[in-house]
């Protein structure tokens, strides 16, 4: 049987990898969270690999507050960064497959057709810059890993765009949203299943992946889109807005291909 480490479990992606993971029946699966595993912590790290055995390491954890980023962009670095230095070494010394999640914030957003895997990055915010410093220490030492970059997630778990619209529309008539990014909404649980069918199928054409829901759409749209999947158009009214007001820069084109 295939056994699976996730680390950042309590996450959003985490809490669909555990909800898709009941369609995989030969897969065992270590779920972990800060508090039962903290990555940043090279010492707990290694003892816990050492304590255990695993076949696969599914990176979920990261810091992943862009604005507060800017601030402490130490914290960032550390967590997205620094932490995957620890687990680099300890899949190497098991010959532990890693699976690490990304970001479409790698890029900076001025390449109007979208971005393939073999584009060059150019982050333009701190998180950005610590989730591709993460990135490079991968392809850096190990050659058995899969760099999974994604975008816009939502899910029914956590905090996200999807269920902030939901819940605001609620509440008032009228919500002023961006039109100036575009990009592309992935649900976190399809994310999942996706990662899981890497494992069962044993898939060894490793590298970087892209993976989104394919649809490309301004948070405008999204926020549009939303409201009528729920038939909300009557109570609440989307007006376009520029650019928030904000400590990070966003890529503005952030579609990948």
């Amino acid at each position: 049987m295939t056994k699976i480490l996730v680390t950042g479990a309590s996450g959003q992606l985490g809490k669909s990898i555990q909800k898709v993971s009941l369609s995989f029946k030969d897969l065992k699966i270590v779920f972990t969270d800060s508090n039962s595993l903290d990555i940043t912590n090279k010492e707990a790290v290694s003892k816990f690999f050492y304590e255990n055995s695993f076949d696969y390491c599914i990176n979920c954890a990261a810091y992943t507050n862009v604005e507060q980023a800017e601030v402490t962009p130490e914290i960032a670095f550390k967590v997205n960064s620094e932490a995957i230095q620890y687990l680099v070494e300890n899949c190497l010394n098991q010959d532990v497959v890693l699976i690490h999640i990304s970001t479409d914030y790698v890029f900076d957003g001025k390449k109007k057709e979208g971005y393939f895997v073999t584009d060059p990055t150019n982050p333009i915010n701190e998180y950005g810059k610590s989730k591709l410093a993460g990135e490079k220490i991968i392809q850096r030492d190990m050659k058995k890993y899969f760099i999974v970059r994604t975008s816009w997630l939502y899910s029914e778990f956590g905090h996200n765009f999807y269920k902030t619209i939901l819940k605001k529309a609620k509440e008032e008539k009228i919500l002023y949203i961006t039109d100036k990014q575009t990009g592309q909404p992935t649900n976190s649980n399809n994310l999942a299943f996706y990662l899981l069918k890497i494992v069962a199928a044993k898939d060894d054409n490793y590298g970087i992946r892209h993976f989104t829901d394919k649809e490309t759409m301004t948070w405008y749209d999204f926020a549009i889109t939303i409201l009528k999947e729920h038939e909300l158009e009557g109570i609440c009214r989307i007006e376009r807005a520029g650019n928030y007001r904000t400590l990070a820069e966003r890529p503005e084109y952030s579609v990948l291909l």
